[in-house]
């Protein structure tokens, strides 16, 4: 009976793992203080914003959604997102496939292996108006290297930036090259962490290269393959600096994606909701795609070398 007590008097286990959980929060109270100010909070007040009316001088007045009306009937914006959703269909899969494709590569035991890597990953932390810069004189139609190169060899020479029908899938390799750095960087370190013997188990079972990468190495970078596509939507989302770098969203507002149209819209006060309720639509846009389905460890777990003898050279 007495252990039946001493059973029953058991505080329960949230208030025993409360000083636990209080002692956790205030190591990560300041910086969970710092995200939801610097984060959160201006997404809030630019909804607010967003809901108002003002021409940056006279008292501000209560629309309610009657910006977001307008917005959808807004052809300067409606053709900044199609631009956009353009620009992140050709650049996503491009700079995930071949971050993948490059780790691969330099996943290997060779000489110099460090200088290679550090090769694909300085232009990641280069800067954007400085590669912007670059480019655009590589590219310039009248004495950049590539049109001479071309007319020394007897064709043509192009417009390329200057041509408003290629000018933005032309920025899209452009920032792949500044970006696929990130990917490769964190593609390593997953193909790093793949067990070989799962590998070499699916040699033996008479599985090729192409089987155990399939069966094998795909499955095991899939958390990865998942976050760099996540990473890389939001960033095409806020592409901005090298379109601005280059062609200041010319010619012919060709390169004027998303966030172009927000800035060139900042001399009218006018407009300044409108741009505020665009600004609350692109960080919700952000916030849906980073809380996005990831797959779970079981499922990651479920697929091994058992199936790459399916796969036969």
């Amino acid at each position: 009976m007495a252990a039946v007590a001493r059973k029953h008097s058991r505080p329960p286990a949230w208030r025993r793992a409360l000083p636990e959980n209080i002692t956790g929060w205030s190591f990560a109270l300041p910086a969970s203080a710092i995200v939801l100010g610097l984060g959160f909070f201006p997404v809030i007040w630019s909804f607010v914003l967003s809901t108002k009316a003002t021409n940056g001088f006279g008292p501000e007045q209560s629309v309610g959604l009657a910006n977001y009306r307008e917005l959808a009937h807004d052809p300067e914006w409606l053709d900044a997102v199609s631009r956009s959703l353009k620009f992140t269909l050709l650049y996503v899969p491009t700079t995930v496939l071949l971050g993948l494709g490059l780790a691969l590569l330099l996943n290997q035991k060779i000489r110099f292996i460090g200088f290679y890597r550090t090769c694909f990953f300085v232009p990641f932390v280069a800067s954007a108006a400085a590669t912007g810069v670059i480019f655009l004189y590589v590219l310039d139609p009248q004495y950049g290297v590539v049109d001479n190169a071309i007319a020394w060899m007897g064709f043509h020479r192009q417009l390329f930036l200057d041509d408003p029908d290629w000018a933005l899938f032309l920025l899209a390799p452009i920032y792949t090259w500044t970006a696929v750095g990130f990917d490769v960087l964190i593609y390593l370190a997953a193909l790093q962490d793949v067990p070989q013997d799962q590998s070499e188990a699916a040699r033996i079972d008479g599985a090729g290269r192409f089987a155990v990468f399939r069966h094998v190495i795909l499955p095991a970078v899939r958390p990865i393959t998942v976050l760099a596509v996540v990473w890389e939507t939001i960033n095409a989302l806020q592409f901005f600096d090298i379109a601005w770098a280059t062609k200041r969203g010319g010619p012919i507002d060709a390169t004027t994606v998303r966030l172009r149209s927000c800035t060139s819209a900042a001399p009218r006060p006018a407009r300044s909701a409108t741009r505020n309720r665009f600004s609350a639509c692109s960080a919700l846009v952000n916030t849906v795609a980073a809380i996005s389905p990831r797959p779970s460890a079981s499922t990651r777990r479920s697929s091994g070398p058992v199936s790459a003898g399916s796969d036969q050279r």
